[in-house]
């Protein structure tokens, strides 16, 4: 019952499932079962059946994947409360990329034959999720068009500072993890990078970087100019 109710405030933190309301989070969160990895360990592969939803509970989660020339470029670093994986939860198609435990980690579950279960129970929570998940197409259009028109600068901004609130100023990411985060090539995320170095807004080395003076880069995330 205990974990039932962590997991309950972890959903009920994602505004996804926050806005199904208290009575259906509850609902999901009682068919949560927990699991742990090691430091390493492999969650799931690319190509791998959308089987379950996750919670981190705590430890952190890399989702990856591999480029045609053999190497790995992180998509997300997820930590304590992220929730992940809701889309699986309800097509069940393959996952599209790896995860694996960055340290020793915990996840609450919930499978999706559990889920399945519990909206042929409840049809009411099936219509409510319909109508989020079209929230949630109009609002993938909006980003899309947005990163579209935004400028690197802008977006690299954004990033940086996302991750640092999420995981401290000392990040262990690379350029070109970077640039596959903000759609843009390696040379011009380190252009913008050298440019912000030279300001001391953040030192660079090899596959890190430290967010200097985050007060001074976050408003490059809302502003225009250089």
């Amino acid at each position: 019952m205990a974990e039932s109710g962590n997991f309950a405030r972890l959903l009920g933190a994602n505004p996804f499932f926050a806005d199904l309301g208290s009575e259906a989070v509850e609902a999901i969160a009682a068919l949560c079962v927990t699991c742990s990895l090691h430091p390493g360990e492999t969650l799931f592969l690319k190509g791998d059946p959308g089987d379950a939803l996750y919670a981190v509970r705590r430890g952190q989660i890399r989702i990856a994947t591999g480029t045609e020339a053999g190497k790995r470029l992180t998509l997300n670093l997820l930590g304590s409360g992220d929730v992940f994986g809701e889309v699986a939860l309800l097509d069940g198609r393959p996952r599209t990329a790896d995860a694996a435990a960055s340290e020793a980690t915990e996840l609450f579950m919930v499978r999706r034959r559990d889920f399945v279960s519990l909206l042929e129970r409840r049809p009411a929570v099936a219509v409510r999720i319909i109508e989020l998940l079209c929230a949630r197409i109009r609002w993938m259009s909006d980003r899309m068009e947005e990163s579209v028109l935004m400028p690197l600068h802008v977006r690299l901004a954004r990033r940086l500072v996302a991750l640092s609130e999420d995981y401290g100023d000392e990040l262990h990411v690379s350029q070109e993890e970077l640039a596959v985060f903000v759609g843009a090539t390696r040379e011009s995320v380190n252009r913008q990078l050298q440019a912000w170095r030279r300001r001391g807004l953040v030192e660079l080395s090899r596959n890190r970087i430290r967010v200097v003076d985050r007060a001074s880069l976050a408003p490059r995330a809302d502003v225009s100019g250089h």
